[in-house]
C-alpha cells in the first residue's frame, strides 16, 4: 500500500515539476490503510519538504510497533533535488532516530553524517548510526565497489554484489529499500534481509530496461524484458 507524498513530472531524463501532496492527505492515507488493512512493516521514501518529513512523523505515531525503512531519498538518478536543503537537519533528527534500518547511498551518508568527502563509509556508516537508527545499510551505488556495508552498532559486514555498467538503475534504491522492507516484513533477520535486497536490486539493474526514454531507464524488477524473449530471468 503506497501513501502518495508527492505528485512528480518526470521522464527518464529529468523532474520537470514536483507538486507536494498536503499533509493531512498523507496522514489520511496512512491512516486510511491502518484502520482496515494493516501493516507490517514500513518504507519510507522520497519526502521533498519539512512539512511532509513531518506529516509522515505523525504517521508513525499510529502504525505500531513495526519495522520501518528510511531510505533518505535527496537527488533523483537524473540529478535533480528531491528534498529540500532546509529538510535534510528534519530527515535527520526526527525520521532517522525511529528508523529501523537507514538505507544511505553514498552521497546521502555524507549528507547525513555531516562529515567530509575523505570520510571512509565506515565512518559515514557509524555516523549515521550515531543519529538513532537501528541499523545503516550503506548502498554501494557509488563506491568503487559495488558492496553493500551493514552495520548495527556492533558488526560491520560487506554484502558484495555485481555491478552491471550495462544495466539500467533509475528505481534501484528505492526497489533495495522496498525489497529490504518486504523481507522484514516476512520475519527475517535484518542481515539476511539486507542480502535479500541487495540481490533484487542488483538484478533489477541488470535486467533493467534500456530501451526505455534517452536517459537512464528504470529497473525491471520482475524480469519482465527477459519474460517477453522467452527467457527465464
Amino acid at each position: 500500500m503506497t501513501a502518495i507524498t508527492a505528485i512528480t513530472a518526470q521522464n527518464t531524463v529529468g523532474v520537470t515539476a514536483v507538486h507536494p501532496v498536503p499533509g493531512d492527505v498523507i496522514v489520511a492515507q496512512v491512516r486510511a490503510v491502518v484502520d482496515d488493512i494493516g501493516v507490517d512493516a514500513v518504507k519510507i521514501g522520497m519526502l521533498g519538504s519539512v512539512a511532509t518529513t513531518d506529516a509522515v512523523g505523525e504517521a508513525l505515531d499510529f502504525v505500531g510497533d513495526v519495522p520501518i525503512v528510511l531510505d533518505p531519498v535527496m537527488i533523483s538518478e537524473s540529478g535533480a533535488r528531491l528534498l529540500d536543503e532546509d529538510a535534510q537537519e528534519a530527515l535527520r533528527t526526527r525520521l532517522v532516530p525511529r528508523a529501523t534500518v537507514v538505507t544511505p547511498n553514498l552521497p546521502e551518508a555524507h549528507v547525513l553524517g555531516t562529515l567530509g568527502e575523505d570520510a571512509r563509509p565506515e565512518e559515514l556508516a557509524r555516523a549515521v548510526h550515531a543519529l538513532g537508527a537501528r541499523i545503516v545499510v550503506l548502498t554501494g551505488g557509488h563506491r568503487e565497489e559495488a558492496t553493500d556495508l551493514f552495520f548495527d552498532g556492533e558488526r560491520l559486514v560487506e554484502i558484495p554484489g555485481e555491478r552491471y555498467e550495462d544495466g539500467a538503475a533509475h528505481g534501484s534504491g528505492c526497489t533495495h529499500s522496498s525489497a529490504l522492507a518486504a523481507h522484514l516484513a516476512l520475519g527475517l533477520d535484518p542481515l539476511d534481509a539486507a542480502r535479500a535486497a541487495k540481490r533484487i536490486a542488483s538484478e533489477a539493474v541488470r535486467d533493467g530496461l534500456k530501451s526505455i526514454g534517452e536517459g537512464a531507464g528504470p529497473v525491471d524488477v520482475f524480469g519482465l524484458e527477459a519474460r517477453l524473449r522467452g527467457q527465464t530471468p
